[in-house]
């Protein structure tokens, strides 16, 4: 089932997720339907909070990206209660959008490595080093998971030259490519 994506503005995607056990409801059916509604809005990348849960959860699927570059990881999985241990390398500047800010994209930047934890949808739990495309999905939806979205990387001149666009996703004046859930004040 294609899930509404929560939209800048809506107070969900400001909260600090509650980390779920294995006894989490309907955990299975909510996975199916987060990989169905992030697929049908073209994302690689999709957290709880932009479904509408306050809950640390979010799904990765870079196979899209590998069958044009099979130097990117083919990656399709589950994240449950994920961690960032360490991040290292250098910071690297790419383009990010967001599924809840449509039509917005930026230049931002993040760290080249990371050291993750977490546990898959069976709740095994795995340590992983990480980089390249892979770590910058990874770091987007952990953002999500602490109530930080792409756009709070940027300086504050940058924000500010954003700032009417913003108003109008809010406004819910955008392109609705997928079904949404748009916040009335």
């Amino acid at each position: 089932m294609i899930l509404p994506i929560s939209i800048y503005g809506n107070p969900i995607l400001r909260h600090k997720c509650n980390s779920i056990d294995s006894n989490y409801p309907n955990l299975n059916d909510l996975i199916v339907n987060m990989f169905e509604t992030m697929h049908n809005a073209s994302g690689i990348g999709i957290s709880a909070p932009q479904i509408g849960l306050p809950i640390r959860l979010f799904l990765i699927d870079l196979t899209p990206y590998h069958e044009d570059n099979p130097s990117i990881p083919k990656i399709k999985k589950v994240f449950i209660n994920p961690k960032i241990i360490s991040e290292s390398g250098q910071d690297i500047i790419h383009n990010e959008g967001c599924l809840s800010i449509p039509g917005v994209r930026e230049d931002i930047s993040r760290k080249s490595q990371i050291k993750v934890s977490y546990l898959d949808d069976k709740f095994n739990s795995y340590n992983e080093d990480i980089d390249g495309v892979y770590a910058r999905v990874f770091q987007h939806e952990y953002d999500h998971l602490n109530g930080v979205l792409f756009i709070d990387h940027l300086s504050p001149l940058q924000k500010n030259i954003l700032n009417k666009k913003l108003t109008r996703i809010q406004k819910g004046k955008f392109e609705e490519l997928y079904p949404t859930i748009k916040y009335k004040k």
